[in-house]
């Protein structure tokens, strides 16, 4: 087999040795410790359940019994924060009128509904259309060109151009910038009085108004965390098209046009006056996620940190259906203990990482809105400084092989059909555009593993590079990898069970991310973070 230049590069770069005690790193481990986190009995964690309660304290209680640290000041393993659960509240409301004559009463959860995070505000005044309502000055991009409002804003949902690889925000990934809740801060930031948001491409919004505030409490809650609820102090509403058309006085799709071809391009000043309120019942929820570390062995490259990382949290169970969650991530979950553990014997043959490196298995990855709840939290609120963490690495799903059927449907949007006998020796490593130096990393650990690594989906209307706990961390500048072995048709349904898991691939799969870590925490270098390059969409 020849050996490539970039690949003996990275090798150089990132270490050679073989990271010690990685033998340590065994399936029957692996499948023991599944068989219970996915186990009937643990009703598949949901956030919030006394189930994911004892998930956390079992994986603290490993932590402990391994001799790991803790990292959080109270001398726990865990790193705890909140979550903010609403219920509609009475009194929500939007008129608007054109004179005395001329009153117009929306029609909650036909026309308009308020936004989860929304304050408990009220608003009164005229509207100010400002596009997309994001400030992106580094991409070129600004709503508000540095104008301070003191009026209600309608913007548009998303963002320009989703379905354009070439879109100067993420490709086909959404970004950030796509976010309510941060286009709502943004406009708050900006002086505005309240929010009006409009998807300009919802055909059915009473439909979707019934799907965000169903009559009965849902089986999956909606949270948000509640560090960012604080944050909001004005009414944010979702309307319907038809009704951003009435209160502009424009057919709203072609107002879509011109806004999707650059900021500032639709300038538009409502003659309509607004009378609108959110009403909102909150209630907090306490989570956590679970934190252990061993301390690096260099006097100065101790105080650098790579992370180990993967999601405890599933979709719990609806009666006697149990949504067991056994790839879903009870297989990342238990390779960071193993992992964790290989770590742990290499101390006590003598042999630490020179760099820290903190095991964390994060909180309510799962629960919307928006989901990675418990990694957000740890990048807004960190227990270790994130100028100096090196690289995260982040497993979610690592038991299966990946396995997209012809007409797939939504679940599997911008992947193209395969078995998972093809993908049987696979696993997809995502985040790879965003650092050269990571990804050289990784294809390094694999010298003796010999898995087929697959960069195929930076930029694929999938969403896959967001929809795990690496995203916050490359959203706030750390270099970071998401290590997947793929969508498969149980995924998110009854049948994911311990008993489907390859426990092989997984115990191959924990040994290349244990390499790949011990080699950046081994490394004099740390990876650098480039601007993300953009990838051909897969056909």
């Amino acid at each position: 087999m020849r050996i490539t230049l970039s690949l003996l590069l990275a090798v150089a770069a990132f270490g050679q040795d073989r990271a010690p005690a990685i033998e340590t790193i065994r399936k029957d481990e692996m499948k023991a410790d599944l068989f219970f986190l996915a186990s009937d009995a643990m009703r598949g964690r949901l956030t919030g359940s006394p189930e994911y309660a004892l998930a956390a304290e079992w994986i603290a209680a490993r932590y402990s019994r391994l001799g790991l640290r803790p990292v959080a000041p109270d001398g726990s393993f865990f790193h705890r924060f909140d979550l903010s659960l609403a219920r509609l509240g009475d009194g929500n409301r939007l008129n608007f009128s054109y004179g005395p004559d001329a009153r117009r009463v929306a029609r909650q959860g036909e026309e308009f509904y308020p936004l989860i995070f929304s304050a408990d505000a009220e608003a009164r005044g005229t509207v100010e259309f400002r596009g997309f309502g994001i400030t992106a000055p580094e991409l070129g991009w600004d709503d508000y060109q540095g104008i301070n409002l003191s009026q209600i804003v309608m913007i548009f949902d998303g963002e320009p151009a989703p379905a354009d690889p070439n879109s100067v925000f993420d490709g086909l990934v959404t970004s950030e910038y796509a976010n309510s809740l941060r286009k709502t801060l943004n406009a708050q930031a900006h002086g505005a009085s309240a929010v009006l948001i409009v998807n300009p491409r919802m055909s059915a919004f009473a439909t979707a108004a019934r799907l965000y505030w169903p009559d009965k409490a849902p089986h999956l809650e909606r949270y948000t965390l509640a560090s960012y609820v604080d944050q909001i102090h004005i009414p944010a509403l979702q309307i319907s098209p038809a009704m951003a058309s009435r209160i502009l006085g424009r057919e709203i799709g072609t107002v879509l046009e011109e806004a999707a071809k650059g900021p500032g391009r639709v300038k538009i000043s409502s003659a309509a006056t607004v009378d609108l309120a959110a009403s909102l019942r909150r209630s907090v929820v306490a989570d956590r996620s679970v934190v252990g570390k061993i301390e690096g062995s260099d006097p100065k490259l101790k105080d650098e940190a790579i992370i180990v990382s993967a999601h405890y949290d599933h979709n719990g169970a609806d009666g006697a259906q149990i949504f067991n969650g056994a790839d879903d991530n009870a297989s990342g979950t238990v390779a960071v203990l193993d992992i964790a553990e290989a770590y742990m014997a290499a101390a006590q043959q003598g042999k630490r990482p020179r760099r820290t490196v903190i095991f964390a298995v994060w909180g309510s990855e799962e629960r919307c809105c928006g989901p990675l709840l418990g990694s957000w939290a740890w990048v807004e609120r960190p227990l270790w400084p994130l100028a100096q963490t090196a690289a995260t690495i982040n497993m979610d799903m690592i038991g299966r092989s990946e396995e997209v059927p012809e007409a797939g449907g939504p679940r599997f949007a911008g992947l193209k059909p395969q078995t998972a006998a093809s993908n049987a020796n696979s696993v997809n490593v995502m985040g790879y555009s965003y650092s050269a130096d990571l990804a050289k990393a990784m294809q390094g650990a694999n010298r003796e593993i010999d898995l087929t690594l697959k960069m195929d989906y930076d930029n694929n209307a999938s969403n896959l590079p967001r929809r795990s706990d690496q995203w916050p961390f490359l959203k706030r500048g750390v270099p970071a990898l998401f290590v997947h072995s793929g969508l498969h048709p149980d995924y998110h349904t009854v049948n994911d069970r311990p008993e489907r898991i390859d426990y092989g691939k997984v115990e191959r799969i924990a040994r290349l991310v244990y390499q790949a870590s011990w080699d950046l925490a081994q490394s004099e270098a740390r990876p650098k973070l480039d601007t993300p390059r953009r990838v051909p969409v897969p056909r």
